[in-house]
């Protein structure tokens, strides 16, 4: 476990667990602000402040078996940090878990969505940024090239972007752009109807979702790496998570910076978000 500390409630066996969330202390490719890899424990922490109910799902919900199983080791090179997670998320996606990660950066997707079959899943995410480019910083498995790497693996009909507000021009100047709605419109428009749209876009039918925390707002979540104003409430994303309902198949919160949010509200954020998705995937998935 990190530093001793599991995630609150997760005291299930591996063997026994539907859900298995793994820590990926990484951010080796950080473009402004770096501390992402403080993250895992940061959260895990938050984790220990919420009851175990969530009132609004109800008093008889479902709940899942859940298995911390700790921390990624720490490299300097994607490469390597590629190659331990697959090592760790491999068998859970082969043994049929609900894989939760906690970034650390958004580099750790690329590895995830690789471990699963290109026929298998559709990658959604929240971001202020497209994520798109080729490579960055000399680097094609930078943060800033998540949905770039993805749309390699599962196809461009299988990638797509909710909450964006920042992109460079060579992202959207191409015939391959990686389709997104902006945060602007969902302002406009609303949560689910974004959410909609983009299930409605994908070929595939499970979804892996990943939250970047600076998709929302920088008023809530100001302990993040590349803060973008004019982002989403925490209850759009909530509502998004909802949205993505039976289809959700795995999930990921990445980006959280701890260093730059003494009070810890980013990391009770986060830990929140992902007591959303377990609850709406066991909502879906058990009796």
């Amino acid at each position: 476990m990190a530093y001793g500390l599991s995630y609150a409630g997760a005291d299930s066996d591996y063997d026994s667990a539907d859900a298995v969330i793994i820590g990926v202390p990484y951010d080796h490719t950080a473009s402004f602000k770096a501390g992402a890899r403080e993250a895992p424990f940061a959260v895990r922490r938050a984790s220990y402040n919420f009851e175990e109910i969530h009132f609004e799902h109800g008093l008889d919900q479902p709940r899942l078996a859940v298995h911390d199983y700790g921390n990624c080791d720490d490299f300097v090179f994607p490469e390597d940090m590629i190659e331990e997670v697959n090592f760790a998320v491999q068998p859970a996606i082969r043994d049929g878990k609900f894989t939760v990660a906690i970034g650390g950066e958004h580099s750790i997707t690329i590895p995830i969505i690789r471990s699963h079959e290109r026929d298998g899943i559709a990658l959604i995410t929240v971001d202020a940024h497209l994520d798109s480019r080729d490579e960055y910083m000399g680097s094609p498995l930078s943060h800033a090239c998540v949905t770039r790497r993805a749309a390699d693996h599962l196809g461009l009909d299988n990638v797509y972007a909710l909450g964006v507000r920042a992109a460079g021009a060579e992202e959207l100047d191409r015939e391959d752009a990686v389709p997104f709605v902006s945060s602007y419109d969902i302002m406009d428009r609303g949560a689910v109807w974004a959410m909609e749209k983009a299930l409605e876009a994908v070929s595939n039918e499970r979804i892996y979702l990943s939250i970047d925390i600076d998709g929302i707002d920088p008023a809530y979540a100001p302990g993040t790496g590349t803060p973008e104003p004019f982002g989403l409430a925490p209850i759009d994303v909530k509502r998004m998570i909802g949205a993505v309902g039976e289809r959700l198949a795995g999930f990921d919160v990445v980006e959280v910076c701890p260093p730059a949010d003494p009070s810890g509200i980013t990391s009770v954020l986060a830990a929140r978000l992902i007591n959303e998705a377990l609850a709406v995937y066991a909502r879906h998935n058990r009796s």
